[in-house]
């Protein structure tokens, strides 16, 4: 896993295990996380092949709702993807929702997903942008706060690459659907 994960967006490193799963950091992510990122509800997140949410430092992943993120997907520093809000008639309680990152977007450094978002495929988030409305059609770079479309991308030019070895994290693309149905709450 180490070797083959090597080179790719989402690499599996010794050091990196012993944190996760010997220190127990971040332990409950089924892929790799930096120390100083943080998930809560790590079964209430599926990820795509060749994508790990928090790997950069920095990051929030809250999956008190639930969170899909597509394959090969990156996520950059301190970014926040939220996907329950608290309730305002009831601070103590929480509104969940579903966040939906498609494919081979890009989230950029510092920017916040907010609840109940959904980006399609190959869309690329700017630094420190909010985004919190949808842009499920995909295919565009949004930025700001609130985000809005800056531009769109020619589908017809996009990279379409894949990693020779598939995996969700630590798991082996072809064991995935068997650790998904025992331990993810999706």
């Amino acid at each position: 896993m180490v070797v083959e994960t090597a080179g790719t967006a989402a690499p599996v490193t010794y050091r990196g295990l012993f944190i996760q799963k010997i220190l127990r950091i971040n332990g409950s992510a089924y892929w790799p996380v930096h120390y100083t990122s943080k998930i809560n509800g790590a079964s209430r997140v599926k990820i795509g092949v060749g994508t790990a949410p928090g790997l950069s430092p920095g990051c929030y992943i809250q999956g008190i709702g639930r969170i899909y993120i597509g394959d090969y997907t990156l996520v950059g520093p301190n970014v926040g993807i939220i996907s329950a809000n608290h309730d305002p008639l009831d601070p103590s309680k929480h509104v969940r929702s579903k966040v939906k990152i498609g494919s081979h977007c890009w989230l950029g450094m510092g920017s916040i997903i907010l609840p109940g978002v959904e980006l399609g495929d190959y869309t690329i988030v700017a630094a420190g942008s909010v985004v919190t409305k949808s842009f499920s059609d995909g295919f565009v770079v949004i930025g700001g706060n609130p985000a809005k479309i800056i531009k769109s991308i020619p589908e017809h030019k996009v990279s379409r690459r894949e990693n020779k070895w598939k995996y969700y994290g630590f798991i082996k693309a072809k064991k995935f659907p068997s650790y998904e149905k025992k331990r993810l709450d999706i």
